[in-house]
């Protein structure tokens, strides 16, 4: 689906799955930084807003079918899976959320 005019790609479940990954990350740094342990967290908290850093690029690059889209894509999966164990170790319901975005987004990144 198109936002505007025809479709110019075949990667919206890819994109759609990247921006779900950028929003959880937002989100989930939010909610971190107001936890009791935020002092443990602070490395976790800079890999999920690099992590939404890489998914809204590789979703900016789909949308235009870019050149090196696909290579982002694959970069972003390894990113992903990489924050989707850091947020596994934190037994929050907000961190466990997130961890399942980055490690669908991961898979949608591999399928490109």
């Amino acid at each position: 689906m198109s936002v505007v005019g025809n479709s110019l790609n075949n990667d919206q479940k890819c994109i759609d799955a990247c921006l779900r990954c950028f929003q959880a990350c937002h989100e989930c740094a939010v909610l971190c930084l107001q936890e009791p342990d935020v002092a443990q967290r602070t490395n976790h908290i800079s890999m999920m807003l690099e992590c939404a850093g890489f998914c809204q690029e590789a979703a900016c690059l789909m949308t235009m079918n870019a050149k090196h889209a696909k290579e982002m894509c694959q970069l972003c999966a390894t990113v992903c899976e990489e924050c989707a164990s850091g947020c596994a170790q934190f037994k929050d319901e907000h961190c466990q959320q997130c961890a399942d975005e980055c490690r669908k987004c991961a898979a949608e990144c591999r399928a490109m």
